[in-house]
């Protein structure tokens, strides 16, 4: 049976670790000049709805670097951006690649995607939630801190697919999440019954932040929400990750966000540029973890 990344979920706890772990692994060698060619002669399809740089980069890298090739295929390039229909792709290039990566408006092409694939499809980021990006969060927190099982992490800012994932993080990895979104702004109510022993709703960023391991945040307004900004920021103004803020976690409590980073909005530029952040980390471990992921469902 194929494997598929579509949701952090869909991987055992124990399966996650070991990706996580195999990814610190390949990180060190990746340092130490060590070639890897375990995925020589394997292709990656790249499958792009939404821009992106960390995504493109990590994967097109990753897979150069462990002897394989990536293709960007953006709408533009593909019959799919004029009409072909999803089954129809997802037959074709599945029988013409060894894995492929999606990065899309809505989490059912994936799905659908999927059901019609021959290969792996991993899911670089859908409306429902970013399971990539998640392996590099805590990929980050263990390199930081050790494990984060029995910590608590604060989510500030917007319900949006980052904190759905983190919701689902918080029961893989048996952690605490407070989430803080303004009132009209929380996570979808689904997620929310589903990891409900795992997480605290408020609607203040500072209590949510008491006390807390790990503070991260994300955008007020994601891609495709650009008409709303004026509205969120108004709504957002006092979910700002700041030193006041963060003076109400734990001293040593780190910083993360996926960026891109709007400075003197959701964080303050002392807070991600400060010592405490740990965003520039985590960008570069979207390329270690995926890397990870890739030999697991190649292998």
């Amino acid at each position: 049976m194929t494997k598929h990344f579509i949701n952090l979920d869909d991987l055992s706890t124990n399966d996650l670790q070991k990706i996580i772990d195999q990814a610190i692994t390949l990180k060190k060698q990746h340092k130490a000049g060590e070639i890897n060619n375990s995925l020589k002669n394997k292709t990656l399809a790249m499958l792009f709805d939404k821009s992106s740089t960390r995504t493109r980069v990590s994967f097109e890298a990753g897979m150069a670097q462990l002897g394989g090739h990536a293709l960007f295929l953006s709408n533009k390039d593909i019959q799919l951006g004029r009409g072909e229909p999803i089954t129809d792709s997802a037959i074709v290039i599945s029988s013409m690649v060894d894995a492929i990566m999606m990065r899309v408006s809505f989490h059912d092409d994936i799905n659908t995607f999927a059901q019609h694939s021959s290969v792996p499809i991993i899911n670089a980021l859908s409306d429902e939630s970013h399971p990539c990006q998640l392996l590099a969060d805590m990929m980050t927190y263990q390199e930081h801190s050790g494990s984060i099982k029995g910590k608590t992490v604060a989510w500030i800012g917007d319900g949006n697919n980052m904190c759905h994932t983190y919701m689902q993080a918080a029961k893989a990895f048996n952690f605490t999440l407070n989430i803080a979104t303004p009132e009209g702004y929380e996570p979808d109510q689904n997620f929310i019954n589903q990891y409900a022993d795992y997480i605290n709703l408020h609607t203040n960023a500072k209590t949510a932040c008491e006390g807390v391991d790990l503070v991260v945040t994300d955008v007020w307004a994601s891609m495709g929400q650009e008409v709303e900004q004026k509205r969120r920021k108004l709504a957002f103004k006092d979910f700002q990750v700041n030193t006041e803020l963060m003076n109400n976690a734990k001293p040593e409590a780190a910083f993360m966000h996926c960026l891109p980073a709007h400075r003197g909005e959701e964080v303050s530029a002392n807070v991600i540029d400060g010592k405490q952040s740990l965003v520039w980390n985590e960008a570069e471990n979207r390329l270690h973890a995926q890397k990870a992921l890739l030999l697991y469902l190649l292998s």
